[in-house]
């Protein structure tokens, strides 16, 4: 299986699970239709423009139910397909080629509409320093994949969770009487390692951020006319993230107030699949 970067027993257990719901104790339409020796050989193509994600992944749902399965994709992660492309072929079980093919797929084409629609925004800053992140707002339980195909779209992962980077909010900021106590609190209890980052909504709130020490500072549903003065504020004394509605159309406007990163919760939150089918080619 091609090296994916991702926990190999968090993916065993995804699909464990997926095929507890799916399978339960056994596909009694293929299981009492196709004998259990019967193989065959089947292949999956794009019936739309993007980038496809999640080939490893369909990969192992296959060889779960059929160790001696063989896979050949003609694509890999990250790559860029049009619509009629073969992406890969294969051939074993025929039972596992039925009772797989609706889980591999799903996982599949949810990964390649994230990679496609986030290699829609990355295209939009290129040639910027700007990076774009994604956030929380994934599937629960899936965030691994999602995360995985925000990179093979070309973006970049921010937080994994609520323990790998502090991020102070606003409510954090009321419970802690201020950014200032809620940094200082913060600095005291964690690990110098671990990056702090702070919500602002004005700029009286970015220079409170930048005086209290924090790393990234975060210019929340600001206009573009704040971004470009709270940019000049930090002046490269914190990393500068720009983040609320997000969309391709206020991209470049963006980019151009001088922000680091842009976070958008729509590549993972409202994704639209890339349809890809599943065909016989032979039993």
């Amino acid at each position: 299986m091609e090296e994916t970067g991702l926990d190999i027993q968090e993916l065993e257990y995804i699909i464990d699970h997926a095929f507890r719901e799916d399978i339960g104790e056994g596909d009694i339409t293929t299981n009492n239709l196709v004998p259990e020796t019967t193989s065959a050989k089947a292949s999956m193509t794009a019936k739309a423009d993007g980038i496809i994600a999640g080939l490893p992944i369909a990969e192992m749902v296959f060889k779960k139910l059929d160790p001696n399965f063989s896979w050949n994709p003609k694509f890999t992660d990250g790559d860029a397909i049009k619509k009629g492309d073969l992406i890969v072929e294969m051939e074993g079980s025929f039972r596992a080629i039925l009772t797989g093919e609706r889980l591999a797929l799903n996982l599949m084409q949810r990964m390649s509409g994230i990679a496609s629609e986030t290699a829609k925004y990355v295209a939009e800053v290129r040639g910027t320093k700007v990076q774009i992140l994604d956030t929380r707002k994934t599937v629960p339980g899936l965030r691994s994949l999602d995360k995985y195909a925000v990179k093979a779209g070309g973006g970049t992962n921010h937080r994994i969770g609520l323990y790998d980077l502090v991020m102070i909010k606003d409510n954090h900021i009321k419970l802690a009487g201020g950014i200032t106590p809620a940094v200082k609190q913060i600095r005291k209890a964690v690990p110098s390692t671990i990056k702090v980052e702070v919500e602002t909504t004005n700029l009286n709130e970015v220079r409170e951020a930048i005086s209290a020490g924090a790393d990234i500072i975060m210019l929340d549903n600001m206009n573009n006319e704040m971004m470009t003065e709270a940019v000049g504020i930090i002046n490269g004394k914190a990393i500068s993230e720009a983040s609320g509605n997000m969309n391709l159309s206020r991209l470049k406007g963006v980019a151009a107030t001088g922000v680091d990163c842009i976070s958008i919760g729509a590549l993972t939150h409202s994704v639209i699949a890339l349809d890809i089918s599943q065909n016989i080619i032979q039993s």
